[in-house]
């Protein structure tokens, strides 16, 4: 029980004790790391993240992963860009517009990866290429600039001294925490990852319920298209490049399981925030930036390996229950 209790502790708080110490070896190394500017500096850095990682973590609680969220988000930022400087309409019509189709994106990505019974990390790489590739295609494989000025607010803009991408990211986290602890939807998100043959007994629809994960998973990372358009001033279909590797490591790291039905909004964002820390503590200290992917490629290797342990002794220990129970009673 004592054990149990301190394997407990650790999964629940080893992720602070990390980004304090890591806080701490930084701010040796440069002490312009621990002031507020730079604190402002990486939560404007994680906003468009961590709604892309609230997005994702709704598909993995479900039981799926979506490895297309850069390129919805690709392809959200170029939309818009057509729409108001190609087309010369209203900017925010065409932010709307932009994540409703992201949305209707999602929906069909989850219905062919569901119904199609296809394995979600293949399926959804394959439309990741799909819709990457579309991006470039509708702008032509250049950037699109020129985009209204009052259209940056969303990704520059500040409220108070707060960036505006910051308090969006706010807002998401909260809605999505909300969903997840207060909402019957969000209750059978957690069933259907946990155990789907017990969720369908139980009455739920747990095709309909993944496919409605997807869904809001690519409406956030619309929502997460148009903070990045402001944040660049531009269209560009390569806005979401890499980010997936980048998402996927942080919630994982964050205690969002890979085997579905476990993970927490807060600890997800804990483990966006700790990439981003990463990232830019290197950067002050002059990593090279092919040393800095080295280091996040190790420690979402070790995240991955502790969830797998974790995930792998829960079912062991389940068994051994089991099987005690069964000796008992042939007794």
């Amino acid at each position: 029980m004592k054990s149990f209790r301190i394997r407990n502790f650790v999964k629940e708080y080893s992720i602070l004790f990390v980004l304090l110490l890591l806080a701490a070896v930084f701010t040796i190394g440069n002490s312009k790391f621990l002031t507020f500017s730079n604190f402002i500096t990486i939560m404007r850095q994680s906003a468009i993240m961590g709604i892309c990682g609230i997005g994702i973590m709704f598909c993995m609680i479900a039981g799926g992963i979506n490895l297309a969220v850069g390129s919805i988000l690709s392809i959200v930022t170029v939309l818009v860009a057509v729409w108001t400087v190609n087309w010369g309409q209203n900017w925010v019509v065409g932010m709307i517009l932009a994540v409703i189709v992201s949305g209707i994106i999602g929906a069909i990505q989850g219905f062919i990866i569901v119904k199609g019974r296809i394995n979600p990390m293949i399926g959804s790489l394959a439309i990741q290429m799909i819709l990457s590739g579309t991006a470039y295609i509708i702008c032509g494989g250049l950037p699109i600039f020129g985009i209204p000025q009052e259209s940056k607010v969303l990704g520059q803009g500040f409220i108070w001294k707060i960036p505006v991408p910051v308090v969006i990211l706010v807002i998401v986290a909260a809605a999505a925490a909300f969903l997840f602890s207060k909402t019957y939807m969000g209750r059978k998100i957690f069933a259907a990852g946990s155990n789907d043959e017990a969720a369908r007994l139980a009455g739920i629809n747990t095709t309909r319920v993944r496919i409605i994960s997807y869904t809001i998973c690519a409406i956030l990372c619309g929502i997460a298209g148009i903070i990045q358009y402001g944040r660049l001033g531009s269209g560009q279909p390569g806005a979401g490049s890499e980010i997936e590797m980048n998402v996927l490591a942080a919630v994982v790291i964050g205690g969002v399981s890979m085997a579905g039905g476990e993970g927490k909004v807060f600890k997800a964002f804990l483990g966006v925030f700790l990439i981003n820390m990463l990232i830019n503590g290197m950067t002050l200290l002059n990593i090279n930036d092919y040393v800095q992917r080295v280091v996040r490629g190790f420690i979402f290797l070790g995240a991955v390996l502790l969830d797998s342990y974790q995930h792998n002794k829960g079912v062991v220990t389940v068994k051994s229950v089991e099987t005690d129970k069964g000796d008992d009673s042939s007794v």
